[in-house]
C-alpha cells in the first residue's frame, strides 16, 4: 500500500494545469493548504482559495510561454488539462499538444522542474474498449490499440531524461469531488441526474443497462487524489513510477443506488435505460426553476455535468477493478501500461 506521509523537505511552486476540473481543483486545495506557492491554469475558471489564477490557453504555444514568465519558480508540476476529440488521433493530437506547450513553455522561462505529476486512467487498460483483464495492475503491458495515456507518457519520459526532472503516473478510477465545467466528474452526474429526477416526482431509476447495474466498480475521491499528488512530489521512491489511485473498496451499482435514493430522500425504483446525453439537456428548465428556488450559483447547464461521460460509465458492463497501492518497479521506458 501508498502511504501518504509528505516532507516539508520539498515544498516550493507548484503548477496546476486543468485547475477548473474536479482533480485539478482538488489539488490545487491541497497543495495551497499545506503553504505552497500555487499556480492554476485555465482558460475560464478565475482565482480560488489560496491560488493564483493563469488564464492561459495551452494549446497556443506563444501565449503559455509568455504567460508562463509569472511561474518562473515553478518546481512542481500536476498536469491535469485535457480535452475530448471524437476520434483517437485527434485525442493524442490534441492532449500532446498541451503537455508538449506546458513543458516547453516552462523550460523557456526557466523554471528549475522537480517533478512532474501526470494522470491517467482505467482507458491505459483498455477499459474504453469493452472487457479488461482485472485485477489491472500498474505492471500491465501496453495494448496494440494506440492511445493519447501512451504517448503523453511517452513524451514525458523523454523530456524528464534530457532536462532532468522526475515524474509520476498515477491511474484513478471514476474521480468524484465538487467541480463543475469538467466532462469526466461522476458525483455531478449522479447528483444532478437525481435532483432533476426528485423535482419531477419520479424515483431514482439507474439509467443504464442491468449489466452495469451489477458489475464491479470503484471510484477515486479527489481529495484523496489530491493528497497522493503530493506525496508523489515529495516522495524519492515515486519517481518513474505508476500508481493506480483508488478508495480501495469496489461496489456493485446495484448496492449502492437504493441508498443514494434514500440520501437524496426518494423513492427508489428498478433500472430503466435512458441516454442521460439525450433526455438531460430536455429538462433544463427544471433546473433552472431548482437554481431559483434553493439560490444556487448560476452556472451554465451544459458545465454542471458531462452526460455522455455517465452514459458511458452506466454501459460499463463487466467488472473495472484496479487494485491501489501496487509495488514499484514501473520505469522501463513506460512500456508498462
Amino acid at each position: 500500500m501508498v502511504v501518504l506521509a509528505l516532507s516539508d523537505r520539498t515544498r516550493g511552486s507548484v503548477l496546476v494545469t486543468g485547475v477548473g476540473g474536479v482533480i485539478g481543483r482538488h489539488v490545487a486545495q491541497e497543495y495551497a493548504r499545506a503553504g505552497w506557492k500555487v499556480r492554476g491554469v485555465s482558460r475560464r475558471h478565475g482565482e480560488g482559495a489560496g491560488w493564483e489564477h493563469l488564464p492561459v490557453d495551452l494549446l497556443d504555444a506563444e501565449a503559455t510561454q509568455s504567460a508562463f514568465r509569472a511561474a518562473a519558480e515553478t518546481t512542481h508540476l500536476a498536469f491535469g488539462a485535457y480535452i475530448e476529440k471524437p476520434t483517437t488521433q485527434e485525442l493524442s493530437d490534441v492532449n500532446v499538444a498541451l503537455l508538449r506547450h506546458t513543458l516547453n513553455g516552462l523550460h523557456v522561462v526557466g523554471a528549475p522542474l522537480r517533478h512532474v505529476t501526470l494522470y491517467q486512467g482505467g482507458k491505459a487498460y483498455g477499459a474504453h474498449l469493452g472487457y479488461f483483464n482485472t485485477p489491472a495492475k500498474e505492471s500491465d503491458p501496453r495494448l496494440i490499440q494506440p492511445n493519447f495515456y501512451y504517448d503523453q507518457e511517452d513524451l514525458l519520459r523523454q523530456v524528464a531524461q534530457e532536462r532532468g526532472f522526475e515524474l509520476t503516473v498515477l491511474r484513478p478510477e471514476g474521480v468524484v469531488g465538487y467541480a463543475v465545467g469538467n466532462p469526466m466528474n461522476l458525483l455531478m452526474v449522479i447528483a444532478v441526474y437525481a435532483a432533476i429526477s426528485r423535482a419531477l416526482g419520479q424515483p431514482l431509476r439507474f439509467p443504464g443497462t442491468v449489466a452495469a447495474y451489477d458489475a464491479l466498480y470503484q471510484v477515486t475521491d479527489a481529495d484523496l487524489l489530491a493528497r497522493a499528488t503530493m506525496w508523489a512530489g515529495s516522495e524519492p521512491a515515486a519517481a518513474g513510477e505508476i500508481f493506480n489511485v483508488t478508495n480501495g473498496d469496489q461496489f456493485r451499482w446495484r448496492q449502492l443506488w437504493p441508498a443514494l435514493a434514500r440520501h437524496f430522500g426518494m423513492d427508489y425504483a428498478e433500472p430503466q435505460q435512458v441516454l442521460l446525453a439525450e433526455a438531460m439537456p430536455l429538462h433544463r428548465g427544471v433546473w433552472e426553476k431548482l437554481v431559483e428556488q434553493y439560490g444556487l450559483v448560476r452556472t451554465p447547464f451544459e458545465d454542471i455535468a458531462g452526460w455522455d461521460f455517465g452514459d458511458f460509465l452506466f454501459r460499463s458492463e463487466f467488472d473495472r477493478v484496479d487494485p491501489a497501492g501496487s509495488s514499484p518497479g514501473h520505469r522501463e521506458g513506460g512500456r508498462q501500461g
